[in-house]
This record gives structure tokens, C-alpha cells and sequence, in this order.
């Protein structure tokens, strides 16, 4: 028994490395400004990072298996989705072929990173997979793909890989837990990054507070108004309550950014208002938020 259980584990032990070791080769660590992360190589000269451990300014740095740092640019980032896409004028480096077929709760999954040009791994369980989400951010994620892994120092950025070496996302640290940003929305974010170097994000102009209602029930408070957005063009005023959007109550300020995702842009919705006791209907049209 002792032996077939050896023999079994070092089956699995040969299989994991094997995986490793076959994308090592995509993955890069990412340096900036005292900020470490990994990557992986989307498309010949582009590379894809976590956007929250970029660095705002600085330079960047991305460092491939076994070989020297390389001088990156940024190309463009998405706060909402955690999808940041770097340049680098060398295009040898392996793309990494992205799954969009997604591991079932309760699969095996191996996360690869990279440390100073050095490969990283950790295996864990696929702790949930459901569908299309919003993050709180106000980005539309593919999937609700989570792990039970805990990403070490530089983690963030790395290819999560299923039980038969497929990448299938990028993991990044969520607010309790880890999380992979699945390949479908990578694909769609990037894609638009390389074009535009930007996602658009919809905008009011409104400066938002949460507050509660005199029935105790939540709401958002306008604060302040810019004077050319949408909002004010609709009539909105600094000091209105927001109780409702498009019909459904509002739970704080969160709700409303999430709905200002970027297909928001150039859409119209209700915001139902109350100003000095008085509630009423009033329709904003989106439009897209200034750079900067």
C-alpha cells in the first residue's frame, strides 16, 4: 500500500511540474516602482498584468524565464476588471494560449507566477464557479471563478491553470479571497486596451455620499456637481437624494457606480430623486468619463 501510494503522489508531483515547467516560458515577473507582480505574454510584444500592482508612474520592467529585465510600457489599465497591458519591443517572447472553458468547483488548479525570472507555482481546489458577475468596481467579469490559494508576494498577475495545463484566467487577490479574471473578459478588455489604451467608463459629474433616508433606508446624496456633465444637464442639483435607479432601489453609492460600466456609455436611466420633500423622476443620459 505504502508503495502504490508513493508511486501515485509522485505521478501527480511529475504531472504539476510538467505543467509548470511547460509555462514558465509565458509567464514574466513585472517590476515598478517597489511594486512586484507577474504577467503573461497575451499577444507577441503585449503583455498582461494585474492592474492593482502597477505602479501609477514609474518605470516597468518585466523579467521572462532565465533571462535579463526588459524596459516595458504601459499601454493601458482597467481599474474595474484588474487587466493591465504592457508593451515590451521584443515579440519572441510565447504567447500564452487562453481557455475559455472554465474548471468546475471542487477541480485541481495550479497558479504560475514568476519571481525575478524564476517560475512560482501553487495548487489549490476551484472553491467556487458560477457565472457572470459585476465587481465592485464597476466592471462585468465573465465568470466567478475563486481559488483556495493564497498568492505570495509578486503573485498577483499569474495564469491559473486547470487540471490539464490550460490557462484559464489571471489570479488576483479579491477583498476576502482569490480570484481569477477568466480568459473571455482578458480577452475583451485587452483587446480594447491595444486599441484605445482605455475602457471607457460611463459618468454622471456627480460627487456621491452615501446616506440613509428618513425611513432608514439606504441612499446616495449628491455632494457635488460638475457643471458640464450629464447630470447637470438633466436637471440634477447639489444636495438631491438618490433613492432608485432605473426602478430599483439604490443600496449606496455602490450601486450606482456599478451601473456605469463601459456599454453604459450613451444609455439613458431614471434616477428617482427627492429634493426638499419632493420625489421625482429624473433621466440622465450617460456620457463617457473625461481621462484623468
Amino acid at each position: 500500500m505504502t508503495d502504490m501510494t508513493e508511486t501515485a503522489l509522485s505521478a501527480l508531483s511529475h504531472s504539476i511540474s510538467a505543467v509548470v515547467e511547460r509555462t514558465a516560458g509565458h509567464i514574466v515577473s513585472v517590476v515598478s516602482h517597489h511594486s512586484l507582480a507577474s504577467g503573461f505574454v497575451w499577444r507577441p510584444g503585449l503583455i498582461v498584468t494585474a492592474e492593482e500592482a502597477l505602479a501609477e508612474e514609474g518605470e516597468v520592467f518585466v523579467q521572462p524565464q532565465g533571462g535579463e529585465r526588459i524596459r516595458a510600457t504601459r499601454v493601458g489599465r482597467d481599474h474595474s476588471t484588474d487587466i493591465a497591458l504592457l508593451r515590451i519591443e521584443r515579440a519572441d517572447l510565447p504567447a500564452l494560449s487562453l481557455a475559455g472553458v472554465y474548471p468546475v468547483a471542487g477541480s485541481l488548479s495550479v497558479v504560475v507566477g514568476a519571481a525575478e525570472g524564476s517560475a512560482t507555482a501553487t495548487l489549490g481546489v476551484v472553491s467556487r464557479a458560477a457565472g457572470p458577475w459585476r465587481s465592485m468596481r464597476g466592471g462585468d467579469i465573465d465568470a466567478r471563478l475563486e481559488l483556495d490559494v493564497a498568492l505570495r508576494r509578486g503573485g498577483q498577475g499569474a495564469a491559473a491553470l486547470d487540471a490539464h495545463g490550460n490557462a484559464f484566467g489571471m489570479a488576483v487577490r479579491g477583498p476576502r479571497r482569490t480570484i481569477v479574471i477568466p480568459a473571455k473578459t482578458i480577452e475583451r478588455v485587452a483587446a480594447t486596451l491595444e486599441k484605445h489604451g482605455r475602457m471607457p467608463r460611463g459618468y454622471f459629474g456627480l460627487g456621491l455620499q452615501a446616506v440613509r433616508t428618513s425611513d432608514h433606508k439606504p441612499a446616495a446624496m449628491v455632494m457635488s456637481v460638475d457643471a458640464d456633465g450629464p447630470a447637470a444637464k438633466a436637471g440634477i442639483l447639489q444636495g438631491d437624494v438618490i433613492t432608485a435607479i432605473n426602478g430599483t432601489a439604490v443600496e449606496g453609492v455602490r450601486s450606482l457606480l456599478r451601473a456605469l460600466g463601459p456599454e453604459s456609455v450613451g444609455t439613458s436611466v431614471e434616477l428617482l430623486v427627492t429634493r426638499g420633500g419632493t420625489t421625482s423622476t429624473i433621466a440622465v443620459s450617460i456620457g463617457e468619463r473625461p481621462q484623468g
